[in-house]
């Protein structure tokens, strides 16, 4: 018998009531009945990037649950927040949708927070996928992987912490902003993208995918958009070779955001890891243009856990 997909209603947020009393937002697309996957959404981003997983999560039968990082949109922000802080939130959430086993899926920023739940309840996790993820960054020696912007940012959050805080609530009118349509190819331009993520923002759902996720955090509060900052220039407060699930890591050869020798220092790590370097892929037109791919993949985790169990 062919299998009924039930397609989740897309941009519509939940919301629930943490323990600490806390509400915490998430969005699902893709088969409601279909394996559970967590996403991770970017930096800064919100729920709404999961969108890019919607088609393909439909067509292989994928429960996809995007959830707002504390401060982002209507998660209420948490003073005070570390990355080991996430499991705990993310564990309520799971247990709140009757959700004992799971995948995640984490796209760039999103890395830390997977790694982060990974650790701490690898009895739950049964995969994890990352896809142009970003590092420890407080671990790296070497800094010049990074992008510019970052290194930049990393410099003044170090040097200047409250002129760092200032600019990004100084910035928050105007990253709220909505461009008109006619105006993308300039917002693409301006961004100075490798050529394969400007050829593959040039598509209306994957720039309203990124770049509304983003737009919607900023608009909501520069905090918690800062507070996703702070966290990442901090230590992480567990060491990667902790990290014992099975791990898929897609990284674009092209990357700028965190360059493909980063990436590589990743996969020698983390003791069990698979890696897919692409080539002609860049920072965003891996996400963008390999999302079926990566779930495909993350799904047969399933089976390697339950062969082994």
């Amino acid at each position: 018998m062919e299998r009924v997909v039930q397609p989740m209603q897309k941009r519509g947020a939940t919301v629930i009531a943490l323990k600490s009393g806390a509400s915490l937002a998430f969005a699902e697309y893709g088969d409601h009945g279909g394996v559970p996957v967590f996403f991770f959404h970017g930096w800064p981003s919100s729920r709404t990037m999961a969108e890019l997983t919607d088609a393909a999560a439909r067509e292989l039968g994928v429960r996809i649950i995007s959830p707002d990082r504390p401060g982002i949109r209507e998660s209420t922000f948490q003073p005070n927040r570390k990355l080991i802080d996430w499991p705990r939130d993310l564990g309520q959430l799971a247990n709140h949708l009757g959700i004992e086993r799971f995948h995640i899926l984490a796209i760039s920023g999103g890395a830390p927070y997977a790694y982060a739940v990974a650790a701490a309840m690898p009895e739950r996790v049964r995969g994890v996928a990352i896809a142009s993820g970003a590092p420890p960054i407080a671990e790296l020696e070497d800094r010049q992987g990074l992008l510019g912007l970052y290194r930049l940012m990393l410099h003044c959050h170090q040097k200047y912490p409250r002129l760092s805080r200032y600019c990004f609530r100084l910035a928050r009118p105007f990253l709220s902003l909505r461009p008109p349509r006619r105006m993308r190819p300039l917002v693409l331009k301006a961004l100075r993208l490798q050529p394969c993520d400007a050829e593959s923002l040039r598509d209306s759902a994957a720039f309203e995918a990124c770049f509304e996720s983003q737009r919607q955090a900023w608009l909501a509060s520069a905090d918690g958009v800062l507070a996703d900052a702070e966290i990442y220039a901090r230590p992480w407060g567990f060491r990667l070779e902790d990290v014992d699930v099975p791990v898929r890591l897609w990284h674009g050869k092209q990357d700028r955001a965190f360059s493909v020798r980063i990436a590589e220092e990743l996969v020698r790590r983390l003791p069990n890891c698979h890696a897919r370097f692409v080539e002609n892929a860049g920072h965003y037109s891996l996400p963008i243009r390999y999302t079926r791919e990566i779930l495909a993949d993350l799904i047969l985790v399933q089976s390697d856990v339950s062969a082994a169990s």
